[in-house]
This record gives structure tokens, C-alpha cells and sequence, in this order.
């Protein structure tokens, strides 16, 4: 299994191109589980993928002022 995780949020800052990522994952070996997090997946990735899940928030910490913390959020 090789996770890349926030992959989508790269893709939002253009760190790397869908392109780049799509032909990534046309490369990588049928046994190998491929797991890409991260918001804003583009609609490419979303129709090339076999499984998508949206998370939504129900209740976060953060709401009662816990700022981020470091080795955790950063």
C-alpha cells in the first residue's frame, strides 16, 4: 500500500501536475493499493479512481479554541 496523503491539496497549490499524478498512477504496479488524501480531488482523479469518500465535519476541537499542535496539525 503507498498512501500519498494531502496528494489533492498538492495539486491544488500546483506543486505537480494532474497530469503528472494521473500518469504516476497508470504506472504503478496492479498488487499495489493506492491511497490519495486530501480536499479539492479534481473531477480526473475522481473519475480515474475506484473508490472516493468525502469526510465532512461533525464536531472538531478546534471550535473550542484548541489551536493547532505541534506533531499533530504541524
Amino acid at each position: 500500500m503507498v498512501v500519498l496523503d494531502e496528494a489533492n491539496i498538492a495539486l491544488h497549490y500546483k506543486l505537480f501536475s494532474v497530469e503528472e499524478l494521473i500518469d504516476a498512477i497508470k504506472r504503478k504496479r496492479p498488487e499495489t493499493e493506492l491511497v490519495i488524501t486530501g480536499r479539492y480531488a479534481p473531477t480526473e482523479l475522481i473519475d480515474l479512481a475506484d473508490l472516493v469518500t468525502e469526510m465532512k465535519e461533525v464536531k472538531h476541537y478546534y471550535k473550542k479554541g484548541v489551536v493547532a499542535r505541534k506533531g499533530i496539525e504541524y
